[in-house]
């Protein structure tokens, strides 16, 4: 596992199977299924989405299947899902209004993070033949974003524009960073062990991580009067939600 997204990819993938539970190990890139039944059909859903996985081995376990009340994670997830669209749209305002590809990119960077996060949400109680219906059209939707904004970053680079506004392009994205902390902060004080919860900190660390090097371009368009840092970092961050959206088009296969 070396994105954050596989997490949850695997999670719907493994819908309709019969195991007990997932304890995925973020560090050693490690999962561990808690199953009754053959093994093999797990590992052989997993190895369909061409991670690179391998089976290390089974053993016995007493580990005894409870019932836990998860409504404190899921008013987490919707706040920090409420979060991510709020950024959206003052992102994607802004970045229209200072013409910063950065600003856009990010802030369709916040909507795919917040698709994610609400069809983590949606999926519960759901049967997992609707789970992969929805992760399509989230796969598509995000793709479409992805492309859009790629295509206008090339017509940019070739095409006489102005410098984007850094000052908005600063202002915006400072505003981007204190809602990713303050997501980050209640994340991480929930010290929960769930896989959902452990993915949504690393996505909320990686849009800090984003919103940083906005706020570098902006900088570098004022010391340089030039259009291409902005259009460097929104090329990053469009191709970055490309790949997240081929990987959630894997799991509706």
């Amino acid at each position: 596992m070396d994105c954050p997204s596989e997490e949850n990819m695997i999670r719907l993938k493994l819908q309709g199977l019969h195991f007990m539970k997932l304890d995925f190990d973020i560090p050693n890139r490690n999962l561990y299924v808690y199953h009754e039944s053959d093994i093999t059909s797990i590992f052989n859903a997993v190895n369909d989405l061409n991670l690179g996985a391998s089976l290390i081995g089974s053993e016995e376990s007493n580990y005894t299947h409870v019932s836990e009340d998860h409504s404190k994670e899921k008013k987490l997830l919707w706040t920090v899902l409420l979060i991510n669209l709020s950024l959206f749209i003052l992102e994607i305002i802004a970045g229209f209004i200072s013409e910063s590809m950065g600003l856009v990119a990010d802030s369709l960077d916040m909507l795919a993070d917040a698709m994610v996060y609400g069809l983590s949400l949606y999926a519960v109680g759901h049967l997992a033949s609707k789970k992969k219906q929805i992760a399509k059209m989230s796969g598509y939707f995000q793709m479409a974003l992805a492309l859009f904004g790629i295509i206008e970053v090339i017509r940019r680079f070739w095409g006489i524009e102005e410098v984007p506004e850094f000052q908005l392009m600063i202002i915006i994205s400072l505003f981007a960073l204190v809602g990713n902390a303050v997501s980050l902060y209640l994340l991480q004080k929930s010290k929960s062990n769930e896989v959902h919860m452990q993915a949504s900190v690393i996505f909320t660390s990686n849009d800090v991580i984003v919103n940083i090097g906005v706020i570098l371009a902006g900088a570098i368009v004022y010391f340089t009067n030039s259009k291409y840092p902005d259009l460097i970092v929104g090329s990053i961050v469009f191709v970055l939600v490309a790949k997240g959206a081929i990987r959630i088009l894997k799991l509706s296969k």
